[in-house]
């Protein structure tokens, strides 16, 4: 008995140092993790909000090697607008009704395991094989670039973020609601619409405000699509300035001007971004209330 006890004992204190050691290793690797975006936040915030002015808010893209503090990225924020705001517009109700199908029309049929399986590909898919595609598609067909082509783009990377994010809420709407509407004879349509749909509408404002937050800073897919343009245009036709892409141009360029420009773009996603994820989890938390 004694045997079995010291046994126990010793089990018990060899389980506790791996657990330190766990614990340990856990602490490091969010350290480290946390040490560099901290960086990262320090070095945006710091050179960024000093390179931010009046003219670059509402000014075009300069010329290279300009003074300091003449022209902005005003058209580049628009085109990016633009594109977001109809990727926004096209992929959120293909993102919903798909994830309305799944959870609730054949959450267990054939056609459902495949239509996971492809969303779960397009979720794990890089942006720029969806860039590369989307060339392929219409870039090459029309013989152009365009805003066209880069808000397909960019609502291909919607589609899958709203569909998982719509099927995953609506799931864990409870089984009584539909149970009670149904037993009054609503119509299902109906008990969609008016119930399980309402109940979950944070999280599927979530998944949405999510996925903008994903494409407002993709770059890739639009070097392939949109490309990018240095002069004002407000028509989704031909090449449209885009921050990502002028932020990556800008940054890669030996002109101080076009550096600073693109130090106040990043800084701006950045402060875009975040605030959405904010946002998003704010309306996360009201949900789980």
């Amino acid at each position: 008995m004694k045997r079995h006890d010291a046994d126990k004992t010793a089990l018990f204190a060899r389980r506790k140092r791996f657990n330190r050691l766990a614990i340990a290793l856990s602490m490091g690797a969010m350290l480290f993790g946390l040490f560099w975006l901290a960086w990262i936040l320090w070095e945006t915030v710091s050179i960024g909000l000093s390179s931010l002015s009046v003219a670059m808010l509402t000014e075009s893209m300069p010329p290279p090697d300009e003074a300091i503090g003449t022209g902005g990225l005003a058209n580049a924020m628009m085109g990016s607008f633009m594109m977001v705001a109809l990727a926004t517009f096209v992929g959120t109700p293909i993102g919903i009704l798909s994830g309305v199908y799944l959870a609730e029309y054949d959450p267990n049929g054939k056609l459902s395991a495949s239509v996971r399986f492809v969303n779960d590909l397009l979720l794990s898919a890089p942006s720029i094989i969806i860039g590369l595609f989307v060339y392929a598609l219409i870039v090459v067909q029309f013989k152009e670039f365009s805003g066209w082509a880069g808000a397909a783009a960019l609502a291909l990377i919607v589609i899958p973020i709203t569909i998982r994010t719509t099927e995953n809420v609506l799931a864990l709407v409870p089984d009584g609601l539909r149970e009670a509407a149904y037993a009054l004879g609503t119509p299902k349509w109906k008990v969609i619409t008016r119930i399980t749909l309402v109940a979950a509408r944070a999280g599927v404002l979530t998944g949405i405000l999510l996925a903008v937050a994903r494409i407002s800073g993709e770059t890739a897919p639009l070097l392939f699509t949109a490309l990018n343009n240095q002069f004002w245009q407000a028509s989704l036709s031909g090449p449209l300035a885009n921050l990502p892409v002028t932020i990556l141009q800008f940054a890669m360029s030996p002109y101080e001007n076009w550096q600073q420009l693109a130090w106040g773009g990043v800084f701006l996603i950045t402060l875009a971004v975040l605030g959405l994820n904010v946002l998003a989890r704010a309306l996360s938390r009201e949900k789980l209330k």
